[in-house]
This record gives C-alpha cells, structure tokens and sequence, in this order.
C-alpha cells in the first residue's frame, strides 16, 4: 500500500541540521506514527512521505517555510529582568516556561541577557533552520476514518442479520402457532 493523504504511517526516522547535528531521532523510542495529510507534523514532513511504500527509505530537505517559518524578530521581547523568576538566573540559550492569558503554556528561548534586562525569543527553536530527515516507511494502515467505517459497517450487519434472525423466528413461532390451531 502506497502513502498517500488520510492513511496512517509509521517511521524511523533522524532529523539534522545542515552541519550534521542530529536534532531528534526515533532510535531512543517507538516508530513516529501519524495521519498523512492531517496536519500531525510539520508540511514538509507530510509532503515528503508521500508515494512511499513500506520497507522504502529516503532522505530528503525541508526548507524553513515548510517546516517551522522563518524567525519572526516581531516574536522577540524585551522584558526587566525584574519580570523573570528570581530563583534562576537567566542565561542565553535557557528555557523559560510562559503562560499565556489562556492557561497555555509557552517555551521561551532566552536570546540575550543585560543587567537589566532580558531578551526571550517566542519563535520555535527549529524556526529558520533547513533540516535534513532520513526515514524509513515501516508500516502503511488504514487511516483511522477507515478503520471506523469499517467496524460501524460490520457492526451494523451483525445487528441486521440479528434483526432478521428474529423476525424469522418471529415468523416461524406466528406459522407454528397458527398451525397448532387449524389443528
């Protein structure tokens, strides 16, 4: 079975930067597995895989448009270190943790540290980097919507023939009785 958009794919897969560093890596877990076309992973990714079939190998490039935009300057601030938590001292590189007015928690890179204040960067880490996959298709299945159809399909023929069944027996128990009185 071919990939295409609405199945389900499960991969190895390495994910580099241009100079070599590898970034994240399936080896340490399980497979990444995903509905193609849904928008589980990043476009790039989705586009990639398409037309695989499983056991096939590839090694492709996604450009920072298709995978994690380019850095937004607009999405770096400057805030008082007076706004920081006290118990850590920020250094260039740290993850902050931010909540938003909704409850939602953000990651936050710091990006430069001064006397009095602190430069945080709200772009993902991966934001304006091409990276570089290496995956491996190691299984192909149905996608979820297809799986469910199927199992309401069976399931409503199973209760069909149970209905059937029992106006069959219906029937038959109507017949016997009507003959028990004609006789």
């Amino acid at each position: 079975m071919k990939v295409e958009n609405g199945v389900k794919v499960s991969l190895d897969y390495e994910g580099k930067f241009e100079n070599g560093e590898i970034f994240d890596s399936s080896s340490s877990g399980s497979p990444l597995e995903f509905v193609v076309g849904s928008g589980q992973v990043i476009p790039g990714f989705d586009n990639s895989v398409l037309g695989m079939e499983e056991g096939e190998e590839k090694e492709f490039k996604i450009e920072p448009k298709d995978a994690y935009g380019e850095i937004n300057e607009e999405l770096k601030k400057e805030v008082p270190r007076s706004a920081l938590p006290q118990d850590k001292v920020p250094e260039v590189g740290m993850t902050l943790v931010m909540n938003a007015p909704n409850g939602q928690q953000i990651p936050a890179r710091v990006a430069e540290v001064t006397d009095k204040n602190v430069t945080i960067d709200l772009n993902h880490p991966l934001a304006g980097k091409k990276l570089i996959f290496k995956i491996k298709v190691i299984g192909v299945h149905e996608s979820p919507a297809d799986e469910i159809e199927e199992e309401v399909e069976e399931k409503m023929e199973e209760e069909i023939k149970e209905e059937v069944s029992e106006i069959v027996e219906g029937e038959e128990k109507v017949e016997n009785e009507s003959n028990e009185k004609d006789e």
